[in-house]
């Protein structure tokens, strides 16, 4: 596209003149580019500059009597747009205007001047006053005098203020109004004669026809009227097509050059607009019937190549339209898309496909090129085509679209003269040579398989890929050549393309063959004779082998000369030739050929090995069978001379040699067998059976088939089991019976090239025994046990592991980089001796040889890993393992034992024992707190009144200066029965200043007289039984957010067994932080007074104290609830005054009216102030009463309670 004028590129702009004060052009000009439509301007600093446009040209609608010479001038648009303006503004300033008679006599002048200029153009002419601000009006009488001298319309006088944005923007406005008004009204006009002059058909030669129907629409693309400009476009094309056998104005190579070139720029108008007023399926068929009117045009054959010149132009116009265009190009379209005249695919909707149409247009360039060449080199033209070649700078464009001129010097002058077609065609022939068409094919590919990649069209993009390669093959870049051979390869084997991957491997073989390539050269040829063609002609009666490159077109003949030129080199004859020179390319013993068939080699078409177990599982020295299958798909059968089984463990790998043959095989004792002859019948199975002794255990796999042909050539094909050899797509559509590898069906089905050869039994016995379930804390032992009974033990080597419950091994490399914090089981050490010693630590132990210790060689936090000494049939050895549980959890404990019972070397083989336990780890003792008040004493605190009962998260809050009871309940949640040994109560506070702890007690025990309990005497708690301890806790500062410190229980595992002893000599410490409490002064305090019981009939003293904690007077309500237990003396209901920091007490009498626990009566208290109210609880409201007055035995009592204290 960037061939074709930029004037032709873009679409016309409307042109304005600025004549005189330069100095305003350039804000005006930076204006009108901003509008949209934009406006070009040609500015002239003055007015005897105005002769740039005075060149009067001749007028289009005169009467002509000569022929035209051309269609269309070369420079006609050009100068429309940057010539020849619709538009020409006149500016004076105001003092110029209203000045003296000297600068008003200049203004006249000027104007006469101007006028003379356009007169007979149709050029509207504005005049533009420039005054400085609105207030420096030019008088009425000036305006008029200058809009008649001016002889134009009243709104063609124009004021523009220069100071003042506002007021100068607002000039600028309505100028650019005012010229893009005149602008469209000058190309109407001019539209209009020309279409007038159409209609009428006043014209004599049918190329003005073309040239009018060009200038209407040129026009009408200035008014922005792309629907008349697209008709008239159309009209001109069409008018110019049935031009092409009538014109005898130019030699007949010439004229259809001049056609096709204004074809081509009226095609690029038609196809931009419709491409702009997103007609896409419009734009495609335009094209398909541009390239229709004018493919078959070749013209003379010496002149042919000119013809794919242009025709690829076409298609890179289009395609470049298409990948520009802001028009969204449909991706998905109805296959195929109904027009009028043909059908369009869906691939005509995509740039790339027209990138390669053009690549292949100039692809038929080359080949007429050569053409046109040969016809020139002809003696008798030898003259003119000399003279061209050296002078052909001196053919020139003419002053016509699509034509050329001779420029000829006459003295000081030029003259042109026509050119002849030999002397055209010498000319485009010597232009032809310096340009490498190869290069531009191979851009052009590139962009077009890039663009079918993004669209994922893999088949589309390797198309173009193989026109590229083949480009690189042409021009002798044979490296790039293959390379891209190589990949489009690959997606034609996927598809089974037989016949274009045999033109693939064609060019790839001469590529290998070129580039002395042997073993690429024998891997492609082998492919090529295993390719499934059955039939077929010779490739010389065919005339097709250009087209299949190389190697001619596939036929089961070029098959079988592909296989013996082959087999003749694999033989060591010098049979392949290097281009360029008469040396030869052979097999020798010091540079033999190895080739390797995997699983996706594409020689899996070549040779096929299937090898199947006939059992899936057996004993180490038990034999079993193997059938081993071999297939050929080359044309002719394949001799081999030794067969090599090779296993991943070497000791059952053998050798099949031929009985003729002797071929030792190199450092290794094999088995070997002689069979009388192995050969491989194309499209036959070869199956041979064969017994294995398998010596160890683990998996036995067949892992390759190594095949030697001749001394100088091998294949190792990797063997693949028959149950899961995938099928081969170049076959899968050809008409051939399937074979199973075996006789057997269900081996076919089932049968794998690898077998379990399973352990030896073992004659050694893994004990694993533990002391029930692991507590959280301890450090928990396990014995591991081993005892032979019928095998040696040697290089024993035992291997501990801790599974976490959803069976994720932890492994020493994924453990080292965590501390055992982020554990939650841990092996700690492991004990080995005769008599169990302290546990090693945690790390790497180096080697030891003592007899008493082993090597332990690594402990993990979940992994252990140790040697076991060598022990004999009857001897047992033991070890110990600790581990310790940091949270609740239950484990697997898996050991193995490996050893070998009769060699002491690394490689023997090896008896796995492997035992398991599992382990339950549980929390022994579940802690528990709880905070209460003082038995029948109730607080008022006003955080408590504030607070939201609904509520949840609140911290606890506690009395000021008041002894508040902390109860602390263990209780035992283990399946055994521990020994508390110690409890205490550390606080955060070492100070002392916010709080005292008081004694602690449990209800089994006196008073002691610290905050820890060492429990002397032994207390045994049961599965399930609790036991609790009680501290006094007095806050001595109001706080927020108090902490109280951590509770901390000794315990040990209490057990009668001897395999606990371990772990019940272990003091474990259970903590708890208590949490952190609040510390406020309550404000009333009740206490209720009473005996500790009392005596049915007898009457005693009731009082209720209220305290008063506060600075000012409370007012309490109390009621008094009776019960039927006790007659009740005293006020009931009242209202009392309590003074600050003083006390009221509220007396009673009662008398037991029932023995046994009684309730008390309730007394409700209600603070007025603090709308609160405290009621006796229950509990502490009750007593009880004796029938009589009892008699208790003090003295015994007193002695419990001295000896306790003791």
């Amino acid at each position: 596209m960037e061939d074709l004028p930029e004037e032709l590129r873009t679409p016309p702009v409307s042109l304005v003149s600025l004549v005189g004060l330069s100095e305003f052009h350039p804000t005006i000009s930076s204006f009108l580019h901003s509008k949209q439509p934009p406006i070009n301007s040609l500015g002239l600093a003055d007015f005897s500059n105005v002769s740039f446009v005075a060149r009067k040209l001749k007028d289009p609608l005169s009467s002509a009597t000569a022929p035209p010479a051309g269609f269309l001038k070369r420079d006609w648009l050009s100068k429309r747009r940057t010539r020849v303006p619709s538009v020409v503004a006149a500016l004076f300033s105001a003092d110029q205007v209203s000045g003296d008679p000297t600068q008003w006599l200049k203004v006249c002048t000027d104007l006469e001047t101007l006028k003379s200029v356009i007169s007979g153009r149709n050029i509207k002419l504005v005049v533009v006053v420039v005054q400085p601000t609105v207030s420096d009006d030019v008088s009425e009488d000036q305006i008029t005098a200058l809009r008649k001298r001016a002889e134009i319309d009243p709104k063609c006088l124009m004021l523009l203020v220069q100071n003042g944005p506002a007021e100068l923007k607002q000039s600028l406005v309505r100028l650019g109004n005012l010229f893009a008004e005149l602008a469209i009204a000058y190309y109407r006009e001019e539209g209009r004669r020309i279409k007038i002059r159409i209609e009428k058909k006043n014209f004599n030669f049918a190329e003005s026809h073309v040239r009018y129907c060009f200038k209407a629409a040129v026009y009408a693309e200035f008014r922005r009227d792309w629907a008349e400009a697209l008709r008239f476009y159309e009209d001109a094309y069409f008018a110019l097509h049935e031009m092409i056998g009538t014109s005898t104005r130019l030699p007949p190579i010439q004229r259809l050059i001049e056609i096709k070139a204004v074809a081509e720029q009226l095609h690029f108008k038609v196809s931009t607009l419709l491409l702009h007023g997103g007609k896409v399926v419009e734009a495609i068929t335009w094209f398909w019937r541009h390239i229709a009117c004018y493919e078959k045009l070749t013209g003379v054959p010496e002149a042919a190549f000119l013809h794919w010149d242009w025709m690829s132009k076409q298609y890179l116009v289009v395609a470049e339209l298409l990948e520009t265009s802001s028009v969204a190009i449909p991706t998905a379209v109805p296959l195929p898309l109904s027009t009028s005249e043909r059908p369009i695919t869906e691939w005509e909707f995509q740039p790339a496909h027209y990138y390669q149409l053009a690549a292949s247009c100039l692809r038929e360039k080359r080949g007429a090129f050569e053409v046109s060449q040969s016809v020139l080199q002809n003696p008798e033209y030898h003259a003119e085509v000399l003279a061209v070649e050296n002078s052909a700078d001196s053919v020139v464009p003419s002053l016509y679209v699509g034509q050329s001129t001779w420029l000829v010097e006459n003295g000081e002058a030029y003259a042109t003269r026509p050119l002849t077609d030999l002397e055209y065609l010498a000319y485009a022939v010597s232009e032809g040579k310096r340009y490498q068409d190869s290069y531009e094919i191979v851009a052009l590919l590139t962009k077009s398989c890039g663009l079918y990649s993004n669209l994922k069209a893999q088949r589309m993009a390797s198309y173009s890929s193989h026109q590229m390669a083949r480009e690189h093959f042409v021009v002798g870049d044979l490296g790039k050549a293959k390379d891209l051979f190589d990949g489009i390869a690959g997606l034609y084997r996927q598809e089974g393309w037989q016949t274009l991957l045999w033109e693939i491997l064609g060019y790839l073989r001469d590529c290998s063959r070129k580039l002395g390539l042997l073993k690429d050269y024998v891997e492609y040829s082998l492919e090529m004779a295993s390719l499934p063609i059955t039939s077929g002609n010779h490739p010389d009666s065919l005339g097709l082998k250009d087209q299949y490159g190389p190697a001619g077109p596939p036929s089961l003949s070029m098959k079988e000369t592909v296989h013996e030129e082959i087999s003749s080199i694999l033989k060591g004859e010098p049979t392949l030739k290097l281009s360029g020179d008469q040396s030869w390319i052979s097999l020798t013993e010091d540079q033999p050929l190895h080739l390797e068939i995997d699983l996706v080699s594409p020689l899996r078409t070549v040779f096929l090995a299937s090898v199947a177990f006939h059992d899936q599982s057996v004993k180490p020295g038990t034999p079993t069978f193997l059938t081993l299958s071999l297939i050929s798909c080359l044309p002719h059968p394949f001799d081999v001379e030794q067969l090599e089984i090779q296993f991943n463990q070497p000791a059952c790998n053998f050798v099949k040699n031929l009985e003729k043959q002797s071929i030792a095989t190199q450092g290794q004792e094999l088995r070997v067998e002689n069979v009388p002859s192995m050969t491989l019948v194309p499209y036959k199975w070869v199956r041979l059976t064969y017994d294995i002794i398998p010596a160890q255990s683990g998996k036995l796999e067949c892992v390759s088939v190594l095949a030697r042909i001749s001394k100088y050539f091998t294949i190792c094909f990797r063997a693949e089991s028959p149950a899961s050899m995938e099928g081969q797509p170049l076959w899968k559509f050809e008409d051939r019976i399937e074979v199973l590898p075996t006789k057997d069906p269900t081996l076919s089905s089932i049968g794998q090239k690898v077998i379990q050869v399973e352990d030896p039994d073992p004659l050694v016995d893994l004990v694993l025994s533990s002391a029930g379930p692991a507590l959280v804390g301890e450090i928990y032992p396990v014995s591991v046990l081993v005892i032979t009974k019928g095998h040696r033990v040697c290089s024993g080597e035992l291997k501990i592991n801790l599974v976490d419950p959803r069976g994720a091994l932890i492994t020493p490399r994924d453990v080292e980089s965590f501390s055992s914090e982020n554990h939650d089981v841990e092996l700690i050490g492991i004990s080995v001796s005769s008599e169990l010693k302290e546990p090693l630590p945690n790390s790497e132990v180096t080697e030891n040889k003592s007899p008493n210790v082993e090597n332990v060689r690594k402990v993990q936090q979940s992994f252990g890993l140790l040697s076991v000494p060598f022990l004999d049939v009857g001897e047992s050895w033991s070890c110990r393992l600790d581990i310790k549980w940091h949270r609740p959890k239950s484990v697997t404990l898996y050991v193995s034992l490996g050893y070998s019972p009769n060699s002491w070397e690394s490689t023997a083989q090896k008896v796995n024992v492997h035992k398991s336990l599992q382990i339950e780890g549980s929390v022994a003792i579940a802690i528990s707190h709880q905070f209460i008040m003082p038995f029948r004493k109730d607080l008022l605190l006003l955080s408590r009144i504030r607070q939201d009962t609904s509520s949840s998260g609140h911290l606890t809050t506690l009395a000021l200066n008041e002894k508040n009871i902390l109860l602390v309940t263990a209780k035992s949640c283990s399946e055994v029965p521990l020994q508390l040994t110690s409890a205490s109560l550390q606080m955060d506070d070492k100070d002392g200043e916010t709080c005292i702890l008081g004694h602690a007690c449990s209800p089994d025990h006196v008073l002691v007289s610290n905050c820890s309990d060492p429990m002397s005497s032994e207390l045994v708690l049961m599965p399930g039984e609790e036991f609790k301890w009680i501290f006094s806790v007095c806050p001595l500062k109001e706080v927020m957010g108090m902490p109280m410190g951590t509770l901390s229980i000794g315990w040990r595992r209490k057990s009668q067994s001897m395999e606990s002893e371990s772990c019940s000599a272990m003091e474990i410490v259970s903590k708890q932080k208590l949490p952190y409490v609040n510390v406020e002064k309550a404000v009333v305090v009740v206490h209720l007074d009473c005996p500790p019981y009392a005596i049915l009939g007898v009457p005693f003293s009731f009082s209720l104290r209220i305290e008063n904690q506060t600075a000012l007077v409370q007012e309490i309500q109390y009621s008094l609830l009776e019960t039927p237990s006790f007659l009740i003396s005293g006020s009931h209901s009242d209202a009392v005054f309590v003074l600050p920091n003083s006390e009221q007490v509220l007396a009673y009498t009662l008398l037991p009216l029932f023995s046994g626990h009684q309730q008390l009566p309730q007394i409700i208290v209600t603070s007025e102030r603090y709308s609160a109210r405290l009621q006796t609880s229950a509990s502490s409201a009750r007593l009880f009463v004796f029938p009589s007055n009892p008699q208790f035995q003090l003295g015994s009592v007193s002695k419990k309670g001295n000896a306790s204290e003791s």
